[in-house]
């Protein structure tokens, strides 16, 4: 039914891994083949692209749903053609948005973006977005597209560099620092809107959405259950961080006076909570991994 499109890059193995963790894994034919297929009947086809193509590819209504960086949405001028369905809070190596970003080299002597001489080359793959950022400030500069590795032309070729970052590394790597911040961006499912307006397509999306929502929600949460003696619950509640609050049960026994406790809580610093319960007074306590939070 849905015609779909995935980026290709940094962000290609990040996203099958989602899609796996949804249950809707995608078959690739081999390594160097840009096509794939989702055992599942609101998928009629997958293909691979650039995630700069993306977004107009989605508008011309090309293919029905896609995956591709709230940057390129806004650098190729698709705001207005294209239907956000939802952000996916992931990106290469994160779950945090990715930044636009003013760079020059640490020799410079540049602290701000008014200090940026006039006639400054800058070097970006953002040409459209660097240009509108630079006519705002007032700052006369000229602007040139750049076909990668644009962190390596500063300070030789370029005076400035306007680049896409998560953590700043490779930046820092290479001698430049970040002086201004254009836009945050994140990993983001559109839709083309005559498909989003088709009863039956609208659904299917709709369901995907959710799938990847819930298997993005659950990562990096388990499921924790415990009995607990009523007099020693109070304590142990007070450790327990919860999403929404902790369900409590009265255990089936002759005795009345033991308690089922169940919650979600992050995986990381399970190891020390745990001890901290045993010591509270938590009893037969399980850890159980989670696929997929809907709420």
């Amino acid at each position: 039914m849905l015609k779909l499109v995935l980026p290709t890059g940094s962000l290609e193995k990040p996203t099958l891994q989602m899609f796996e963790d949804a249950q809707l894994a995608v078959s690739c034919y081999n390594s160097r083949c840009y096509e794939g297929e989702i055992d599942d009947p609101r998928i009629s086809r997958v293909r691979f692209m650039r995630p700069q193509e993306i977004p107009l590819y989605v508008a011309e209504g090309l293919f029905d749903l896609g995956i591709t960086g709230l940057d390129w949405i806004m650098e190729r001028g698709c705001q207005e053609r294209v239907q956000v369905v939802t952000q996916l809070p992931y990106s290469k190596a994160t779950s945090h948005p990715v930044r636009i970003v003013v760079a020059v080299h640490e020799s410079s002597g540049i602290d701000r973006v008014e200090d940026i001489p006039k006639g400054s080359r800058v070097t970006t793959e953002y040409v459209t977005l660097a240009k509108q950022y630079f006519a705002e400030k007032g700052i006369d500069v000229q602007v040139e597209f750049s076909f990668g590795t644009t962190e390596a032309k500063v300070p030789e070729i370029a005076d400035v560099a306007v680049e896409l970052t998560e953590r700043g590394t490779t930046l820092k790597a290479n001698g430049l620092k970040i002086i201004d911040v254009i836009s945050e961006s994140k990993t983001t499912l559109i839709a083309n809107p005559n498909s989003e307006q088709d009863p039956q397509k609208h659904r299917a999306i709709s369901e995907i959405k959710t799938l990847l929502l819930g298997a993005l929600m659950a990562r990096g949460r388990v499921l924790l259950k415990m009995n607990v003696a009523k007099v020693n619950l109070k304590k142990v509640l007070s450790l327990l961080p919860s999403m929404k609050a902790p369900t409590i049960s009265q255990l089936y026994s002759d005795a009345d006076d033991y308690v089922a406790v169940e919650t979600v809580v992050d995986r990381q610093g399970i190891n020390v909570l745990l001890p901290k319960l045993v010591s509270a007074g938590a009893e037969d306590i399980l850890e159980i991994p989670i696929s997929k939070i809907i709420s």
